[in-house]
C-alpha cells in the first residue's frame, strides 16, 4: 500500500496526505495457516481463491478467520471442498496474471477473485483494468478449467477509515469507476458473478490498520460468497 500511494499523489495536497498515511499506516502480516486443503462431505467442489492482501487474510491472525477459512467452512457443510489460495499483499490484476502464468495447470470448478484495491492505488486506467480482468477470466477458464467466476466488487476506498479527505475522495471515485466496469463486464459474461457487499466500512468492521477487514467482515464476506456459489446457475 505504501508504494502504491505514491502513484495516487496527483496534487500537492494529495502528496502531503499520502505521506501522512504512509507515515502512520500499520503494516499487518498475512494470516498464518494453510493455503490449500480439503474439508467436508458431499459432492466435490474444487475451489480456487485468487487475490490481494484481503484474500491473503491481512487483518486477522489465522486463515480460518479469513476469507478462505470462512468460505470453506460454509461450503463444506454440504460439499467436499478441495481448495487452494493464491493471494499476496500488494497484488494487482497484472501481477496476479504473472503468478497464474507461472503456476502449473490444475482443474478447478469455481474461482473466487478479490482484486482491485491495488489497481486503484496505482491508478490503473479503466480501459487497462478491463483488459486485464478479461485476460484473468480467460486464464481462469482455459488454463484452470473454472466454469464459474465469482468476482468481489472493488472496495469503496472512499469509506476506508485510514484514508483522509480529499485523498479518500479521489481513490473512492476511481474505485467506483473500476467497479462499475467490472459489474458491466460480469453482466455480459455468463461465467461471471459480481458480489457487492453493501456495508459501511466503519471501524467496527475493520482491522486495527483501518484498511483491511476484521474477522466479522471476513465472516460476512465468506458467507455471502458461499451463498452465491451454492445458488444454482440461472438459465
Amino acid at each position: 500500500m505504501k508504494d502504491a500511494l505514491r502513484v495516487a499523489a496527483l496534487s500537492p495536497v494529495l502528496i502531503a496526505q499520502a505521506a501522512q498515511v504512509m507515515a502512520r499506516a500499520e503494516r499487518l502480516p498475512e494470516a498464518a495457516g494453510p493455503r490449500s486443503g480439503s474439508l467436508g462431505q458431499g459432492a466435490p467442489l474444487r475451489l480456487l481463491i485468487v487475490g490481494d492482501s484481503s484474500a491473503a487474510g491481512v487483518g486477522v491472525d489465522h486463515q480460518h478467520q479469513a476469507l478462505s477459512g470462512q468460505l470453506v467452512a460454509v461450503l463444506s457443510q454440504t460439499r467436499h471442498v478441495s481448495w487452494q489460495l493464491v493471494a499476496r499483499t500488494g497484488a494487482t490484476t497484472r501481477s496476479t496474471l504473472a503468478t497464474l502464468d507461472r503456476m502449473p495447470a490444475r482443474p478447478f470448478d469455481v474461482a473466487v477473485v478479490a482484486l482491485g484495491v491495488n489497481d486503484v492505488l496505482w491508478q490503473t486506467p479503466q480501459r487497462i483494468w478491463r483488459q486485464r480482468q478479461a485476460r484473468l477470466a480467460e486464464v481462469l477458464t482455459t488454463k484452470f478449467g473454472t466454469s464459474r467466476l465469482f468476482r468481489t466488487a472493488v472496495p469503496p476506498l472512499g469509506d476506508f477509515p485510514l484514508l483522509p479527505r480529499p485523498l479518500a475522495t479521489v481513490l473512492g471515485r476511481h474505485a467506483a469507476r473500476l467497479d462499475a466496469a467490472l459489474l458491466a463486464d460480469c453482466m455480459r459474461d455468463p461465467r461471471s458473478v459480481h458480489l457487492g457487499l453493501s456495508l459501511p466500512l466503519t471501524p467496527d468492521w475493520m482491522a486495527r490498520d483501518g484498511f483491511h477487514p476484521n474477522a466479522a467482515l471476513y465472516a460476512l464476506w465468506g458467507a455471502e460468497m458461499a451463498r452465491l456459489i451454492l445458488r444454482p446457475p440461472e438459465v
